[in-house]
């Protein structure tokens, strides 16, 4: 199905795009024509203190603010991760703000952040019906607020959608908000993620259950970033961390007539970056520190690679532009045929 929508959805330009296969979703959900979008693979998997279906989830960004989570799900994720959401509506960066790479399976974009706000998110989970899998809601702050002030944007967002979350994301990487980069500098970092496991604390008694945190990190880190932000996020015992978000980088296309545009450039370009430092966290970080693989999943090959790098968990996105559902029940299979495969001493090939 989706081979044949493709043209016409290349057609158009990305950000229209975007709306009209989310719309299509949507209209193949009511219409219950939802199971003939994908076959879902079961694969449990731990992570977190949670039992994901199976370990293949749809990445922030694309969903951001809740509102085709019957549609998503029906694509046979195990997991879906909306937003990112920030507090007050915001309307993010002038368009054109999103433009394909065909050549190279990628994406650069430079969305800032624009969706309706947290009190909207939150409405349009409540009316959601058909979860399937588990929720993870990725917060914040809005483009407005200085660094300084940041915490209490992300712990307003926390607060309001903890209730409705399996999981919580904290987005400290975005190329696309000015100075959010910074939030990952050390004694930042610190101070912001130590805000915020306090308040998930009180959260959980609060609520009577302990919904985990997880952080979202730049594949643009130097080694010493990488320890330094490993020694921070091992110290305050986050729950898991999301490696990566796009790059700022242009490797790999820089011949391209739009290698120029700003943004984040996200697709298969990203995914040796990304999984290198995925590999690195996981060296790191304590082996009670679940990761989340994201970053240039064009195959099921690709997502085996994450799990050989250390991921509990992946997760798509610009790979379901070029490839369609079919990629999710394809990286599903691909990590379910690795735990099966004989245990010869030796990791399978990736």
């Amino acid at each position: 199905m989706y081979r044949l929508a493709r043209p016409f959805l290349f057609g158009l330009e990305p950000e229209r795009a975007h709306a009209a296969t989310l719309a299509m979703l949507d209209g193949a959900s009511r219409a219950g024509l939802a199971p003939l979008l994908a076959r879902r693979v079961e694969l449990p998997t731990p992570a977190f203190g949670l039992r994901f279906p199976n370990p293949v989830g749809l990445a922030a960004g694309l969903d951001k603010n809740g509102a085709h989570l019957d549609g998503l799900f029906a694509l046979g994720f195990g997991f879906v991760e909306i937003g990112t959401v920030t507090p007050r509506p915001q309307p993010g960066n002038p368009q054109p703000r999103l433009f394909r790479l065909p050549r190279h399976r990628a994406l650069i974009n430079r969305m800032g952040f624009n969706n309706d706000g947290v009190e909207a998110l939150v409405e349009n989970v409540g009316r959601a019906r058909r979860r399937s899998g588990l929720l993870g809601i990725n917060i914040g702050k809005n483009k407005d607020t200085p660094n300084a002030s940041a915490g209490q944007d992300y712990l307003h967002c926390m607060q309001r959608v903890y209730p409705l979350a399996d999981y919580i994301t904290v987005n400290i990487s975005s190329p696309n908000t000015a100075g959010l980069r910074e939030l990952q500098e050390e004694r930042s970092l610190r101070r912001l993620v130590g805000e915020l496991r306090e308040a998930q604390e009180r959260l959980g008694a609060q609520h009577g259950r302990r919904v985990p945190m997880l952080v979202k990190v730049a594949p643009d880190l130097s080694d010493d970033d990488i320890d330094s932000m490993a020694r921070v996020l091992g110290d305050l015992r986050v729950d898991g961390v999301v490696a990566t978000n796009t790059t700022v980088s242009r490797i790999g296309v820089q011949q391209d007539p739009l290698a120029r545009e700003a943004g984040g450039l996200s697709g298969q370009p990203l995914m040796n970056t990304a999984t290198t430092v995925l590999r690195m966290l996981r060296t790191r970080l304590p082996a009670s520190i679940p990761l989340v693989g994201v970053g240039g999943i064009l195959s099921g090959a690709d997502a085996v690679k994450k799990v050989a790098a250390g991921a509990s968990l992946v997760q798509l996105y610009t790979g379901l532009v070029y490839r369609g559902p079919a990629l999710v029940h394809e990286c599903a299979a691909a990590i379910r045929r690795r735990r099966e495969a004989p245990s010869t001493g030796n990791p399978p090939p990736a």
